[in-house]
């Protein structure tokens, strides 16, 4: 595959990929040409081929799309790893444009939110990788959001591309909000394809209200029917386009077993004058054609990267739309990653290490999570709410699934990690909720068909799948097994984010509402630093129960009598306690650090760390490593500031009547203008 795989590969399977290529040529290109325009055919199965790899000698143009990103910058370096980071995005990207120039690159939205280098960072990495990629343009994900709009213009600006939005209206103005376009017309090869760019149409309950204060989202099929005739009837400036693409957030789903394609993309199929839809949001593998519309979603993080293959005849006339998809995860060892972008991802890490390197506790085992609707409570779940249910004193502590992002893996907890499992700054709140408004919350988390499995705690819980949804439960208690009173109050703790309606939760009946501002995030760090070690609890108050199935009893086992084996004594470690007052942390060497480095972020010299951790070769650390960081013995620093949202130097030097100069002098900040949330800094007297 030219020059993204590794040439020694390339010479051995030359001829291998020669053959493979004239096989798929001869069928697997050929196999949406002939299919039904009245019903859904689909083919899951990937393209084990380059995206670009033409069929004929009739011209080619690539549609190229990506979606759900949501910030996965690095690449996943774990055997079974399968993100492929930034640089590798960028270096499989070019190649493709490479190989066919005729290729326009699009994003499915959701693109920043999701980990600690691009929340802290308010995207900027992600924006060059957009730019580095040629991306021309972007529909608006309901994670976009999570900002509220302060961030649109700038993302766009620094990526250079254009967000889409044929569906978001302003209600003060009745027209389509000003920092996106409802369409964009990209010429290729003569051909002009037009993009209508759909937001969800649940985006109001899929983030923060407070978000998206003064928008509208109307419905996604009515809004492509009116632009579609707008731009058929040839009134864009760049003329009547020859194809036109709905670019959307809007979830598709596909049947493993019969490749049917649901969901509320499909809907567009239905539409007169669209010729392929390109889906998102629910983090799926889809691939096919629909009412003779070809439709594709190409699963998240990166992981695969679809293409609508658009064929031209010899007249410059649209042959024929092949939807295609790389499933890149499992090629990512032979992608060449791009050096320009792998530089800037170094550059961000470094910049965050101190911050997103700090380990704060250990997990003992993996703590699971898994978003897909499965009808259960995940052991992070457990952990998580069994944490906010502590602080808050509260009965019931309910956390929706999609808010936990991934599994806690077995090993040592850093900042990093938790700003991944938790990247939204939602805040705790309490009330008071009665029972059957509790029952109903709960019910509305099981095996819900749009959002993930709902997490709780303080409750015994059986339900019927079989059962309508929202009406599951056919059995509730308290966790001493007291059943769960309808007409009484119980105290509840949530993130502010459900209290307001997200993921159509419905808490509009709470009394003694009591938001108590501290960020969910900050509770679960708080609670690992405290533990130390945190050991998963199996979930056993949720289970999946049938009326009228009488399970039947189980064989009894005996247990396996195991030859005792004396195991070899282990010597005892005695944990060391620091009593010396002058210690303000105890740091652990990470890979690649140098004492300079380490002094640096701690505004300490690396002859003042060499002397007090009597380090007789300063240039000898090793990884694991434990360096007291002393606390700074002049009188020049008054206090340790802890860098808080949207902080800026000059507004904090501001708030102590000092210049930011003397901030950044005294903390060694090369750049003065990249500081991050919860980054320390010194304040000078």
């Amino acid at each position: 595959m030219g020059k993204i795989f590794k040439k020694n590969k390339c010479k051995k399977f030359v001829s291998f990929f020669v053959v493979l290529t004239m096989l798929f040529t001869m069928t697997t290109q050929l196999v949406f040409a002939q299919e039904s325009t009245n019903t859904n055919n689909s083919n899951p199965k990937m393209n084990t081929l380059s995206s670009t790899e033409k069929t004929s000698n009739d011209k080619i143009v690539d549609v190229l799309m990506f979606n759900d990103f949501h910030g996965n910058l690095a690449e996943d370096v774990r055997e079974k790893g399968k993100n492929i980071g930034m640089a590798k995005m960028v270096g499989y990207v070019k190649e493709a444009i490479r190989k066919n120039p005729n290729t326009i690159v699009v994003s499915g939205g959701d693109n920043y939110q999701g980990t600690a280098m691009s929340n802290l960072t308010y995207g900027a990495p992600v924006s060059a990788m957009m730019k580095a990629m040629n991306v021309v343009a972007s529909s608006v994900g309901n994670h976009e959001f999570d900002w509220g709009v302060s961030q649109m213009e700038k993302w766009q600006k620094d990526g250079r591309f254009d967000f889409l939005a044929a569906n978001i209206y302003d209600t003060k103005t009745n027209s389509p909000v000003a920092w996106s376009k409802p369409y964009k017309i990209v010429e290729k090869a003569g051909l002009k394809v037009a993009f209508i760019g759909l937001a969800h149409p649940n985006t109001t309950t899929l983030t923060k209200r407070e978000n998206i204060t003064g928008l509208e989202f109307r419905d996604p099929v009515k809004s492509a029917e009116e632009w579609i005739k707008y731009l058929k009837e040839g009134k864009a400036k760049e003329g009547v386009p020859d194809v036109i693409i709905a670019l959307t957030h809007i979830d598709s789903y596909q049947d493993m077993k019969t490749n049917e394609i649901t969901g509320k993309a499909v809907d567009l199929t239905k539409i007169d004058g669209l010729d392929a839809i390109i889906s998102a949001h629910s983090h799926r593998r889809v691939i096919g054609v629909v009412n003779g519309k070809p439709i594709i979603q190409a699963y998240k993080y990166g992981r695969a990267i679809g293409t609508m293959s658009i064929e031209l005849d010899e007249n410059n006339k649209v042959k024929k739309i092949v939807p295609k998809m790389d499933d890149v995860s499992k090629i990512k060892n032979d992608i060449i990653p791009d050096e320009d972008s792998k530089e800037v991802y170094n550059d961000y890490d470094k910049k965050l290490k101190p911050i997103l390197g700090e380990k704060i506790g250990v997990a003992a085992k993996e703590l699971t999570h898994d978003r897909a609707s499965k009808g259960y409570v995940s052991l992070l779940g457990r952990w998580s709410c069994e944490v906010m249910q502590k602080k808050t004193g509260a009965d019931v502590a309910i956390q929706n699934g999609g808010g936990l992002r991934r599994s806690l893996y077995k090993g040592d907890i850093t900042m990093g990690d938790m700003y991944e499992i938790m990247p939204f700054d939602n805040a705790l709140v309490t009330f008071d909720l009665q029972g059957k408004d509790l029952k109903k919350a709960i019910d509305h988390g099981i095996l819900n068909p749009e959002v993930s499995d709902g997490q709780f705690t303080g409750l015994k819980v059986e339900y019927d799948k079989n059962k309508p949804f929202e009406n599951r439960i056919t059995k509730i208690t308290l966790t001493d097994g007291t059943p769960l009173d309808m007409n009484k109050y119980y105290k509840v703790t949530v993130p502010d984010f459900l209290l307001t309606g997200g993921d159509k939760y419905d808490f509009s009946k709470a009394k003694n509402v009591v938001e108590t501002f501290i960020p969910v995030r900050d509770v679960l760090v708080e609670a690992v630093k405290q533990a130390k070690t945190i050991t998963p609890k199996a979930v056993d108050y949720i289970k999946e129960c049938h009326d009228n199935v009488i399970p039947m009893p189980k064989p009894e086992e005996k247990p396996q009598v195991k030859p005792k084996v004396k195991p070899a004594p282990k010597p005892i470690v005695k944990p060391q306690v620091n009593t010396d007052s002058n210690v303000r942390v105890m740091y652990i060497v990470k890979p690649n650090d140098t004492l300079r480095k380490i002094g640096n972020a701690y505004g300490v010299s690396w002859r003042e760390l060499a002397s007090y951790n009597k380090i007789a070769n300063p240039n000898m650390i090793f990884e694991g490593q434990r360096i007291l960081i002393p606390k700074k013995q002049n009188s020049n620093v008054r206090a340790t500031y802890t860098v808080k949202r949207n902080d800026t130097l000059k507004k904090i030097g501001k708030a102590y009547g000092i210049s930011w100069r003397r901030i950044a002098k005294l903390n060694n900040l090369k750049d003065p203008n990249m500081i991050f949330q919860n980054q320390k800094l010194l304040i000078p007297s």
